[in-house]
């Protein structure tokens, strides 16, 4: 059996959540300088991402329901998760960004996934706290895949991961195939693929028997 697994943040949806929360928040500058820090490796993951989190603290949750719902999954994602689906594919998304965001935004999109590894924002009195709790706070991706592999009794080599930042390095390095979604520089080198619309990647996974046209396994 093959497993699919997606990172979510301007891989399946068009916008990183922790901006569109920054924007709707008023903090968009100093989320973003956060967020560029960690791209640049200059503070380690988790702590870009308990810092960047604690500029939402006392962030009203219908400001973070609005800011969700700005969110969008990317043209043709929907179909290119559904045909997975209908083809009998697990698909999961490994992500270090927040659940009740990347629910929304499924949600909104009618479409679903067997599989989400995501964290948590808390949230006190009908604000958030400023504080973040999952799996992949201090958790890696890789691991997380390989849990899922081993939940859907998949061997290593028949994942596929898609995904583009510096981040998912480490998933990326162990599923059996790794796909670059509009990968960064530093990535590029490590995936198998490159794909920069889901219509292509649409067109890879038919092309290499995953699922055809109609969605049908092969």
């Amino acid at each position: 059996m093959t497993l699919v697994a997606f990172d979510f943040d301007e891989t399946l949806c068009q916008s990183d959540l922790s901006i569109a929360l920054g924007r709707e928040y008023d903090v968009e500058n100093e989320m973003q300088g956060l967020r560029d820090q960690g791209v640049r490796e200059e503070v380690d993951v988790e702590t870009s991402l308990r810092h960047r989190v604690s500029l939402l603290e006392g962030m009203p949750m219908q400001q973070v329901e609005t800011a969700f719902e700005r969110c969008a999954l990317r043209e043709d994602a929907v179909e290119v998760l559904a045909d997975l689906r209908r083809s009998d594919v697990p698909v999961a998304i490994v992500t270090r960004s927040f659940e009740r965001g990347v629910e929304a935004v499924l949600d909104r999109a009618d479409v679903a996934v067997d599989h989400l590894v995501a964290n948590r924002l808390v949230v006190a009195n009908d604000a958030l706290t400023g504080e973040i709790e999952g799996p992949l706070v201090e958790g890696e991706k890789d691991q997380a895949l390989v849990e899922l592999a081993v939940a859907e009794e998949t061997d290593l080599d028949r994942t596929f991961t898609v995904a583009n930042g510096a981040t998912d390095l480490p998933m990326l390095r162990t599923a059996g195939t790794a796909i670059g979604y509009d990968p960064e520089p530093v990535v590029e080198q490590y995936c198998d693929h490159v794909v920069t619309s889901m219509r292509k990647l649409h067109l890879y996974f038919d092309q290499h028997g995953i699922v055809d046209a109609d969605g049908n396994e092969r």
